[in-house]
């Protein structure tokens, strides 16, 4: 299993989380379709679940809340920087043109998070770690594998986050049209232009998640109420499919080449 052992170095995505209007109903779904376990948390962290795979964390599961006057918001898939420093990640996000959405607030003695908009409108969160520093296990089938942001500005978006977040933006070799986004020379994600998607889709990050067989857990969705929003194919990392869980957060699949 490719477990984490250390902090992920400041720009990488580190973690994933959802929140949905029902939250055990959401758990439900992945623990059936990706074998996870996770029980709804203490009140005192607002009942956020930590789901694990096999004993190892790889995503958080809560209950969607509205800020006061506000409308619930809606169930999605958050994808979450690292960074060594919270409140100096704020500061620049906002230097660079982004919105803070929810500022640099402690969770318990976990870590430090703030949630913000890129200037494209794609939403991200930051997270400095304390005691925990994100998933431990990724690229395992039902774990996190891969975040890809779609923008409709790639050129302001790659000076954004190389700026803000110190993540590197350029063209993916043998991928046309696809930008590789790096820290320290490492591949950690991807981004897409907003054209891609169907009109209408604003900008995001979209969570991947390995699977054994992208073509079955795609039956095992359908068959648990989620829906197919571009059925498996075949492209050059491996055969994937863009999903959305009964709630209606977006996700996508894949089974990764062999590398």
């Amino acid at each position: 299993m490719p477990e984490v052992t250390e902090a992920y170095a400041p720009g990488t995505p580190c973690w994933v989380d959802l929140m949905a209007k029902d939250q055990q109903a959401a758990l439900d779904f992945y623990r059936d379709l990706f074998g996870w376990q996770g029980q709804i948390g203490p009140p005192e962290f607002g009942g956020y679940t930590v789901c694990t795979l096999n004993g190892k964390p790889v995503a958080g599961v809560m209950t969607a809340m509205a800020p006061e006057g506000q409308p619930t918001p809606p169930t999605v898939w958050t994808t979450y920087i690292s960074t060594s420093d919270a409140d100096a990640a704020q500061q620049a996000i906002t230097a660079n043109g982004g919105t803070v959405m929810y500022p640099v607030m402690d969770v318990g003695t976990v870590g430090r998070m703030l949630v913000a908009a890129d200037p494209t409108g794609a939403v991200f969160g930051v997270w400095q770690p304390v005691d925990f520093f994100g998933a431990h296990v990724v690229n395992e089938p039902g774990a996190l594998t891969w975040n890809e942001l779609h923008t409709g500005d790639v050129d302001a978006a790659t000076a954004f986050y190389g700026s803000a977040l110190g993540i590197d933006a350029g063209p993916m070799e043998g991928a046309e049209d696809y930008y590789a986004l790096k820290v320290g020379g490492k591949p950690v994600g991807g981004m897409t232009r907003l054209s891609n998607d169907p009109p209408g889709t604003p900008a995001h990050w979209l969570t991947y998640f390995s699977v054994d067989d992208a073509d079955s857990v795609v039956d095992a969705l359908v068959k648990r109420g989620g829906t197919v929003l571009v059925p498996p194919f075949d492209m050059v990392a491996g055969r994937m499919a863009v999903l959305a869980d009964p709630q209606g957060a977006v996700f996508a699949v894949i089974k990764a080449k062999p590398m």
